[in-house]
């Protein structure tokens, strides 16, 4: 029971700093989801953060790795307003934008990832 709880804790901290985040930068004046984006990158590179130093120092418990990684970036990243995003790109005809978007999100947010791992690695 006390996993779940730290799941639905971290989850809906990071729900929250994604809504934030994207009343802020998700404009209707470029129609570009910045703040999607920012979230999934920057969700991805925290991740990377948080399992290279559990991987590295061996000193992150199971339950802070769910609190931080399961929750929060679960909470925080979000492939359904993504996949929606890219949906109404297509539906728009704006092919060039869902390609970059899609492209860009894809390769950025595992590139972030290593990125965590490796700036934890070198440290």
């Amino acid at each position: 029971m006390k996993q779940l709880f730290l799941v639905f804790i971290g989850g809906g901290t990071g729900s929250i700093a994604r809504y934030l985040l994207s009343k802020v930068w998700n404009t209707s004046t470029t129609g570009i989801p910045y703040g999607t984006f920012t979230a999934n990158i920057l969700g991805s590179l925290i991740i990377g953060l948080i399992l290279g130093w559990a991987i590295k120092n061996n000193t992150l418990s199971s339950n802070t790795t769910l609190l931080l990684a399961t929750g929060f970036c679960g909470g925080f990243t979000t492939f359904s307003t993504f996949a929606y995003e890219n949906h109404n790109f297509i539906k728009s005809g704006d092919l060039m934008q869902f390609a970059i978007y899609a492209i860009a999100s894809f390769v950025v947010g595992i590139l972030a990832v290593f990125g965590g791992m490796w700036i934890v690695k070198m440290t």
